[in-house]
């Protein structure tokens, strides 16, 4: 069942992350941690090293299990009408914008799905990235309106994001604001059905990704994450994620 259209005004994009800025406040360390690669573990098995993000309030949470394709263990997700995802965060030791690197594959993409729109924001596959964005450095009315959001939600909302989606109809390389907030910036890698069936390799920058977003350069990140989800538009979709790797420049 879908959420009241009074709860979907409120919500940001994939719930804000669920208010993964509380890690905002945090210092880089001298060696952060990487991604846990999910071909390390077993078929079946629990996704150990990556936390379950909750579903949205009125959402089903969408379906992650370790799988293998191709002799490799991967990621399967399902959503019927649902979102949430898997997210890997850095703890203590926030790590330095590198190049980010994953292979995913899905089904087939949504069909009405529009990243312009509220409604329409879902997707068969995406990839989050979360930063240390200070917010004394967010003007004002920004700050304010993260307030007001925040205390409407009960969470800390995240302060800059890019978020590579696997779309249904933008051309590859459309970047724009998401129809939540302007804090995180909708990147399409991937669009329409013709390679879905396949794994495809992605490879991106993220200092000259957010510097392109956001016109500065790239703080730390703190957070990246996998989500599969179609709450808005109830479609069903499936989709598979390879390892996640950040490597240095």
């Amino acid at each position: 069942m879908k959420p009241p259209r009074t709860i979907e005004r409120l919500r940001w994009p994939w719930q804000a992350l669920y208010g993964l800025c509380c890690l905002v406040s945090l210092r880089v360390a001298a060696e952060a941690p990487r991604p846990t690669a999910f071909s390390s573990l077993r078929p079946g098995a629990e996704i150990t090293g990556w936390r379950t993000l909750e579903a949205a309030p009125g959402a089903p949470p969408t379906r992650y299990a370790l799988v293998e394709d191709a002799g490799t263990v991967v990621v399967r997700a399902d959503a019927a009408g649902s979102m949430s995802g898997l997210l890997f965060d850095f703890g203590g030791a926030p790590a330095q914008p590198g190049i980010l690197r994953w292979r995913w594959k899905i089904a087939a993409p949504l069909r009405n799905a529009d990243l312009s729109t509220r409604a329409g924001d879902d997707y068969a596959a995406r990839v989050y990235v979360l930063f240390d964005y200070p917010r004394a450095r967010l003007p004002l009315a920004t700050r304010l309106r993260l307030r007001a959001l925040e205390a409407l939600r009960g969470q800390r909302l995240p302060t800059a994001a890019l978020n590579y989606v696997w779309d249904n109809r933008q051309p590859v390389g459309t970047l724009r604001a998401n129809a939540y907030t302007e804090r995180v910036r909708m990147i399409v890698v991937e669009s329409g059905p013709s390679r879905a069936g396949l794994w495809v390799e992605e490879v991106r920058d993220l200092r000259a990704d957010f510097r392109r977003a956001f016109g500065e350069e790239a703080p730390a990140l703190i957070g990246i994450a996998i989500a599969t989800d179609t709450d808005n538009t109830g479609e069903n979709a499936r989709a598979w994620y390879g390892d996640v790797r950040l490597d240095a420049e």
